[in-house]
């Protein structure tokens, strides 16, 4: 049994699906009810309530680990899981950490999953550790205005950094679980090219066929839209990223070849795959 948390996010859904399609039993573990391809086993738990994992957990060989905003501090709730993971039997954790861990070690978001990861790594005898960067699926964001009003509501619209798509993350992952030869492997993930929100918005309105605006929100702004769905701390140090990428955020990072075997999706294919969302 492999349990996949996160599992009806842009990332659980496909990594759920691919793990089935691999002939594994699989159990989808999310916050509310939500459709799971046949044959998976659905669970609706909170992680910020380990127990409620313990009677799947028991199951377990394999456990996909990933976190929601407010699980981005202190690692209590998440260290937890993985020691009640490790005492149920479970050998191998693929945790989804963040590429700041490495590009920006500092922060306090990014000091508790560097913490996370060490505790996985001294908790199960199989591990990898999956660092993306920026998620194409951010753009969802603006689906509401380019459904409305034909616009892309985003700050920072010429700064540029390669978005990484979450399927390719997901087929990352899932490689992680089922070969033996990326056990204690640590792979940053981005998309193969830099592209700012104004490309973005170019590539979206290529995929839907009409003209798209683009209206830049000031740093200000943005941080209250996006306090709404995120803590404040993560919200400032993701604008922090995207306002002022480093060199290291910048480059193109090699995990999704070293993995695949094939270079990451660019973020027009995400737009084109994804283009009913913004209709």
């Amino acid at each position: 049994m492999i349990v996949v948390t996160g599992a009806t996010g842009n990332i659980g859904r496909p990594l759920t699906r691919a793990l089935a399609e691999a002939g594994e039993r699989v159990t989808a573990v999310s916050r509310r009810p939500a459709p799971v391809p046949d044959g998976v086993r659905r669970l609706t738990a909170d992680l910020a309530e380990p127990a409620a994992l313990e009677p799947v957990l028991t199951e377990a060989k394999a456990l996909f680990l990933l976190l929601s905003g407010d699980l981005h501090g202190p690692v209590g709730a998440p260290a937890e899981l993985v020691g009640r993971a490790a005492a149920a039997g479970v050998r191998r954790i693929v945790l989804l950490s963040t590429q700041g861990v490495v590009t920006r070690p500092f922060g306090p978001t990014r000091i508790a999953m560097r913490a996370l990861e060490d505790v996985v790594r001294e908790s199960v005898p199989e591990w990898a550790i999956v660092r993306p960067g920026g998620f194409a699926s951010n753009a969802l964001w603006w689906a509401e205005s380019v459904r409305t009003g034909r616009t892309v509501v985003a700050p920072f619209g010429d700064v540029a950094t390669p978005v990484v798509d979450p399927a390719d993350i997901a087929e990352v992952a899932a490689a992680c679980l089922l070969e033996d030869r990326h056990i204690g492997g640590e792979y940053e993930l981005t998309g193969p090219e830099v592209i700012s929100p104004r490309g973005q918005t170019a590539a979206l309105s290529a995929a839907l066929g009409v003209p798209l605006r683009f209206h830049e929100l000031t740093r200000e702004e943005a941080a209250a839209a996006m306090a709404r769905s995120m803590p404040v701390e993560l919200a400032e140090d993701t604008l922090d990223i995207l306002g002022a990428p480093s060199a290291a955020e910048l480059g193109v990072a090699p995990g999704v070849r070293e993995v695949l075997g094939r270079e990451a999706r660019p973020f027009a294919d995400w737009a084109a795959r994804h283009v009913d969302a913004f209709r």
